[in-house]
């Protein structure tokens, strides 16, 4: 059974950098490729920022340049650097998993099947 657990969310001031963390285990087929979510209060879960095998990834516009994801394949560890956070980087972060898909790293939630409960990270200005 594949287990995604996030860590790392917490409270944070306008400006700052938060580094969330993502563990996946428990899969037949050994790797994963990797995404993360976000859901505000009364929004729609929108993509963040996924890592495919080959350590590839890919970013939501919004990002501007501000996260970094990462990616340990030997111990399907994957990590999101969130620099310079303002207060609409507020939501609940999720991890996303899947076996590893050839080509660009993916986007849609739906390319993903294995959910993590959520870190909530909460930017005060």
């Amino acid at each position: 059974q594949v287990q995604v657990v996030e860590s790392g969310g917490r409270l944070v001031q306008a400006g700052d950098s938060l580094r969330l963390s993502c563990v996946a285990s428990g899969a037949s087929f050994g790797s994963f490729e990797m995404g993360w979510f976000r859901q505000a209060p009364e929004s729609e879960r929108e993509f963040v920022s996924s890592i495919n095998w080959y350590r590839t990834a890919a970013y939501a516009d919004f990002v501007e340049g501000r996260f970094i994801m990462s990616k340990v394949n030997a111990n399907n560890t994957a990590y999101l650097q969130m620099n310079r956070l303002t207060p609409e980087d507020t939501a609940i972060y999720y991890c996303a998993v899947r076996r590893p898909a050839p080509g660009r790293p993916l986007k849609s939630s739906s390319d993903f099947h294995y959910w993590g409960l959520g870190t909530q990270v909460t930017v005060s200005s």
